[in-house]
């Protein structure tokens, strides 16, 4: 059975529907559910849980890697971002999620959407939303994490808008070495620049990534373009 749209446009509209209507958010996703031919969210996650992009990039990393997701506004890289933490949790793995652009609700809202099982796990979650988020905030508060923790930072171009911390070209570097150091996975979420045409190119590429400040791309060992639900996974270096 095909969806009519993808997963996270799907939550995105039981969001929207949630409160549009004043409903429970698990309820609006069971509504959404039953309009693509499922009796709740549960059964409809599960059976296609096998096929989401996330699992499947997730199943591609391993420890040391620092992973670029890319995309322009809308396009679900955040979304998935989330639902990687969210699979990690889930599965009985430590995994965090700093963000420079959610607040903490906004966070919790949004994992708690992916897993409504999530305020179990808070264990296992590492949830920052700090103005102070940077590579070495990041690898403080890290400092205890177990090999293969996966952590996704929101958002690669935010990192050094504060002039007082570290140039990002510094910043990436740092974090390459802490997860090559610590054996954990990063993943940076990351803007693509307007000037992407999707008519010329169905996916962007690291030639589109949008930056305003210099980075050495080939810090990266992993790169995840997303664009109109279409997904690929590459390798950087």
């Amino acid at each position: 059975m095909r969806l009519s749209a993808p997963i996270y446009r799907l939550k995105r509209d039981a969001k929207r529907l949630s409160r549009r209507q004043d409903l429970p958010l698990n309820a609006a996703l069971n509504r959404i559910a039953q309009q693509e031919g499922f009796a709740s969210w549960s059964l409809l996650a599960a059976r296609f849980a096998g096929q989401s992009p996330a699992g499947r990039v997730l199943s591609a990393l391993v420890p040391g890697d620092l992973v670029l997701l890319a995309a322009r506004p809308g396009h679900g890289k955040t979304i998935m971002g989330l639902e990687m933490v969210a699979r990690t949790v889930a599965g009985g793995q430590p995994a965090a999620f700093f963000t420079l652009e959610y607040t903490r609700e906004e966070a919790s809202e949004r994992l708690t959407a992916l897993d409504p099982e999530m305020g179990g796990r808070g264990s296992l979650l590492t949830l920052d939303t700090s103005d102070g988020i940077c590579a070495g905030h990041i690898a403080a508060r890290m400092a205890e994490a177990e090999r293969g923790t996966v952590v996704v930072v929101d958002y690669l171009q935010l990192l050094d808008q504060d002039r007082r911390k570290p140039p990002l070209v510094e910043q990436v570097a740092a974090l390459k070495a802490w997860a090559d150091a610590a054996g954990v996975i990063v993943v940076l979420i990351s803007q693509v620049d307007r000037a992407y045409d999707p008519v010329a190119k169905e996916l962007p590429d690291l030639a589109d990534i949008r930056l305003p400040n210099p980075v050495d791309l080939c810090l990266f060992s992993k790169a995840v373009f997303l664009n109109d639900g279409e997904v690929r996974l590459a390798k950087v270096a």
